[in-house]
């Protein structure tokens, strides 16, 4: 069916039109007012985002690395500064050619063979982000040539700055540390894109790292315009850096530098102390690393010569070399026994030999040393004194001395790897080994064998506060210094006692007579140590025992010595630690090496002069050696090294955590063992006695 059409009148269709009209002019309003708001939106609101992003495509800014503060001495010389340095890196993100790149640096920067090896193995193992150095301590010509060609040299970084120097080298190395680039970890800590920055280091161990805050300071912007295809148009203002705070320290550089060369091929440590005040004036452990080397970047091979040195160069041996302390300890037993009621005149015979129960304890004296009272015991090293009067009282009567003058105590010292040593009595056996403490025991702890550890630092500490009479704790910063310090616990008369036997180990016929000071008006009061490392098997001991000089290193007794000076009214304390020393070269023994540190703090000439005449026998100065060392084992590598050999060691750890300081802490550690095996067993060293320098005088 079909449907009527519908006739649309003309009021209709206007109407329909202007319905039309009015929704299509409702629409173009809405769109024009979202439009507006949007332009609105952006050019008030988002002004400041767009002016930055605007500015951005105009200027570049990147980070200026801040310049370190300072490590100075006592007396403001520099023991860590900043030298100005013009370096180029490369960020591997960025390379468009690598070849083509490279190829320009080698023009332009006279790279050799060796730096490109080094520099092509450093960019396989590098992380995208992290830069990796072409060289440092460019020229100013090639370095403004590498900077008109980065336009066309994408990836290449080249940055004025400054880089870290330690003018003493080797010398410091385990009292400062070094610095070194960020590793990955350490950026996805923290995300800091300083720790991006070319040029940009951050302390890795010892004094720069634990002093990281206050060392680093504020990083600075540089700002450059540049066109759209990123020539350099014009160098803006620039942001200046915040430097890091100088701090400070105890130390007396001159010193320090001197205990170090006067060690010589040694492996040991040397400590002293101001008696009046408890600051540190040297802390040294030798041999060490270049922390130039390090903070520049050391290379595979570097890495590798030091790790596998017997003498653990990376180790600091000051805080975590733990060692028995041999005789040294004997005027602090000293001490005990006049505490315990002992008469200082009563005498002890020494025969050479004292027999408690079945064993049979020596003295070093195989022919005995007679009659002696406690001066007479501390001046000779008598073990049998030392062995009769523990036996009477009981090693627990000594051990709250010992830890009075400072073993075993913990240092409020800004280092991160310290070993504290242990200060043995009859609760402590019971709770390691759950076993009780025996005579035995006692015997070898009255010569600072068996159970007793200490470290280097302890026992210039325990030097110190025999020396003065006070508690004194010691002090690295010079802004935290301990003010005055408690008297000991312990009678005046009893600790001049102990003085004069310590005097008279140099002065008076003693042990130590090598150690005289030539300086008018100037004594040492000393004493000598030694402390057996190795096992000594019932085989031996009846064929005769081997001396240390007919035993390799590593079986060598570890050699020690501690002191104060002046004896009559003292100033400065030391101790001398050396590794499997054994007394066996005179210039390189503790009695001369302690004599010559203390003559330096009385007599610089003299003590310069007396240096100038040994050290070219052993090899040069520390740089000289240490060159000579690593030209050997160059030659010794397979030649061309090969690129790993070349390459950059990023991810070494820090020296003193190295597995190569491991290895030797679980080596002492095994020989400890042993010996304590051996005391068990009616054995240790007690049953042999000590080894002293007499030989020396």
């Amino acid at each position: 069916m079909s449907r009527t059409p519908r006739i649309a009148t003309e009021a209709q269709q206007g109407y329909t039109f202007s319905r039309r009209a009015w929704l299509l002019g409702a629409a173009q309003i809405g769109v024009g007012a979202v439009l507006a708001g949007r332009m609105a939106w952006l050019s008030v609101a988002q002004n400041e985002h767009y002016n930055l992003l605007s500015e951005s495509n105009r200027v570049n800014m990147t980070l200026v690395p801040p310049r370190r503060g300072w490590l100075v001495d006592r007396h403001g010389q520099p023991i860590a500064d900043n030298r100005t340095d013009f370096r180029v890196d490369l960020i591997p993100d960025r390379i468009v050619d690598e070849e083509r790149t490279l190829a320009a640096l080698r023009q332009l920067l006279a790279l050799t063979d060796e730096d490109l090896l080094r520099i092509r193995a450093d960019l396989k193992r590098a992380a995208g982000f992290q830069p990796v150095k072409v060289a440092e301590n460019v020229g100013w010509e090639r370095f403004a040539a590498v900077q008109v060609r980065q336009p066309e040299l994408p990836g290449v970084a080249p940055t004025r700055g400054f880089a870290r120097n330690y003018p003493a080298g080797a010398a410091v190395a385990h009292l400062t540390g070094y610095v070194g680039s960020a590793n990955a970890e350490q950026y996805r800590k923290t995300k800091d894109p300083l720790l991006l920055t070319p040029g940009f280091k951050l302390g890795k161990d010892g004094l720069e790292k634990t002093l990281e805050p206050e060392l680093r300071g504020q990083p600075g912007a540089r700002r450059i315009e540049v066109t759209a295809r990123g020539k350099l148009v014009a160098e803006l203002a620039t942001r200046p850096d915040v430097p890091g705070k100088t701090q400070k320290l105890t130390i007396d550089a001159g010193l320090q530098e001197y205990a170090a060369r006067r060690l010589g091929t040694n492996s040991g440590s040397a400590v002293v102390f101001d008696c009046l005040t408890g600051e540190m004036l040297c802390m040294v452990s030798m041999p060490a690393y270049d922390p130039n080397s390090f903070s520049d970047g050391i290379s595979h091979l570097e890495w590798k010569m030091l790790s596998a040195d017997d003498h653990v160069p990376l180790m600091n041996k000051v805080t975590q070399g733990l060692y028995p302390p041999g005789s040294t300890v004997k005027p602090m037993n000293g001490l005990a026994l006049l505490e315990a009621g002992v008469d200082p005149n009563e005498r002890v015979f020494c025969g050479g030999a004292l027999r408690v129960g079945t064993g049979l304890f020596h003295c070093h004296k195989r022919r005995g040393h007679g009659a002696i009272d406690l001066r007479g015991a501390i001046a000779q090293s008598c073990d049998i004194y030392f062995y009769e009067m523990v036996r009477r009282l009981g090693y627990d009567k000594v051990a709250p001395v010992a830890r009075a003058v400072g073993l075993g105590e913990k240092y409020d010292l800004p280092f991160s790897t310290q070993r504290y040593g242990t200060v043995p009595d009859s609760a402590w056996k019971q709770r390691k080994y759950n076993t009780r403490w025996t005579v035995a025991d006692s015997l070898n702890a009255s010569i600072g064998q068996g159970y007793v550890l200490a470290n280097p630092m302890q026992l210039a500490v325990m030097a110190m506060r025999i020396a003065s009479g006070r508690m004194i704790k010691p002090s690295l910063l010079m802004n935290q210094v301990h003010g005055d310090a408690p008297p000991l616990p312990f009678s005046a008369e009893h600790l001049q006692v102990v003085r004069e036997g310590m005097w008279k180990v140099v002065n008076g016929g003693g042990t130590g007579g090598a150690s005289r000071l030539f300086i008018p008006g100037v004594e040492l009061a000393a004493k000598t140590g030694t402390a057996q490392v190795r096992r000594i098997t019932m085989a031996e001991r009846r064929s005769g025992v081997l001396g240390n000089a007919q035993l390799p290193f590593k079986l060598r007794d570890h050699a020690l010595f501690v002191c104060f000076a002046p004896a009559d009214k003292p100033r400065y304390a030391a101790a001398i630690v050396l590794e499997h020393n054994g007394h066996t070269i005179r210039n390189l023994d503790t009695p001369m090496i302690g004599r010559d540190i203390m003559t330096y703090l009385f007599d610089k000439e003299r003590a310069l002069k007396a240096l100038a005449d040994v050290e070219p026998t052993w090899g040069g100065d520390i740089r000289t050696r240490m060159a000579a060392q690593e030209a050997a084992y160059r030659a010794a590598a397979t030649a061309p090294p090969p690129p790993q050999a070349a390459a950059t060691e990023t991810d070494a750890p820090a020296p003193t955590s190295a597995p190569a300081v491991e290895r030797a802490t679980d080596a002492s550690n095994a020989s400890q063992e042993a010996t304590v095996s051996d005391i068990a067993n009616g054995a240790g060293p007690a049953s042999i006695g000590t080894t002293e320098p007499s030989d020396m005088q």
